[in-house]
């Protein structure tokens, strides 16, 4: 089971209290009471295992320690040890107390979520010329304590999408060595499966239905990977009642969840092209040419068609490696 969206509470620990003491050696005198260590702070770090979140599933809080307090003759006390949350690249990382976003988009990348307290001040730092003996100190301030939600977004080169059962799931097994469950019912694919193209990541998203926008079926979990994806492998069953409807049926989920996925490139599979004949191919082809001219008919039993779509792969993956050169 893929955790993707998931609740934790994190505290940071509180800074550790300042010392109040005085020179014990002959012939000294003052104020010598050392600062207290900084609490722990809490972060979280990209990696690449997308079932990261899966360890928050029972666990929801999470706790850092304390500063040690101040010492006598100057010693200040020990900062605690800072906690890393390991998360998937591709999490936004949400503050439910202040509202603020934090988005890991790369391995390796680090941010605090929790700051830990800062020590308090030893009775050293109050002298002065009219205060040679103070007493005074501080005590550490308290770390933070909020509840953050953790929300998963892929972070893919395609999105394969469609309504239920239209053969994502098939296609994905057979170009990479991904190992999606297939069957012939809606609902198969109840979490995202990834595969790699060579250097391109495929993501066969969980299908979606109409009113999926709205919170319908498995809409929400499905739309908020596609924001991430680059292109869109669009699949509209070609022995479908009506494949036109059924692919108005996904733009329009798209556009109402956010338009932006509309400008996303997109190509049109009309798959299990062995079901039907010819002629029912090629009108429902004709149909959709109206509204995507990037109609292309597939099935997984006719080699010819899969190498047409690995030549579109092909071509994605000399402009993405075109793109780093130039970058470079």
């Amino acid at each position: 089971m893929l955790i993707d969206d998931i609740k934790i509470r994190v505290t940071a620990g509180a800074g550790g209290k300042g010392a109040a003491a005085f020179n014990k050696n002959m012939m000294s005198l003052g104020p010598v009471g050392g600062s207290g260590g900084r609490g722990g702070s809490v972060y979280v770090e990209g990696i690449s295992d997308l079932s990261a979140l899966n360890k928050f599933r029972f666990k929801k809080e999470f706790r850092t320690d304390d500063g040690h307090d101040g010492l006598p003759q100057f010693c200040d006390g020990e900062d605690a040890d800072d906690l890393i949350l390991k998360i998937p690249v591709g999490t936004v990382v949400h503050n439910l107390e202040t509202g603020e976003n934090v988005e890991i988009t790369k391995i390796g990348q680090q941010a605090v979520i929790a700051r830990g307290g800062r020590g308090g001040k030893g009775n050293f730092h109050f002298r002065s010329s009219t205060n040679t003996s103070p007493k005074e100190f501080e005590y550490g301030e308290p770390g933070e304590s909020l509840e953050i939600r953790f929300e998963l977004k892929l972070i893919a080169d395609v999105g394969f999408i469609g309504l239920p059962n239209v053969g994502k799931s098939s296609l994905l097994n057979e170009l990479t060595n991904a190992k999606s469950k297939v069957a012939n019912y809606q609902f198969t694919t109840l979490e995202p499966n990834l595969g790699a193209y060579y250097d391109l990541i495929l993501a066969d998203l969980p299908g979606l239905i109409e009113g999926a926008s709205a919170g319908k079926g498995l809409g929400i979990k499905f739309l908020r990977h596609i924001e991430r994806t680059k292109i869109l492998f669009h699949f509209v069953a070609v022995d479908s009642a009506d494949p036109v409807s059924d692919y108005k049926t996904v733009r329009n989920e798209l556009g109402a969840y956010n338009k932006a996925l509309l400008e996303k490139p997109e190509y049109v599979f009309l798959s299990r092209r062995d079901a039907v004949s010819e002629n029912d191919a090629n009108k429902a082809a004709s149909g959709l040419k109206k509204l995507n001219k990037n109609i292309m008919q597939i099935s997984i039993f006719d080699w010819d068609s899969i190498e047409l779509v690995k030549k579109i792969l092909n071509a994605l993956i000399s402009e993405k490696t075109e793109k780093v050169s130039v970058a470079a």
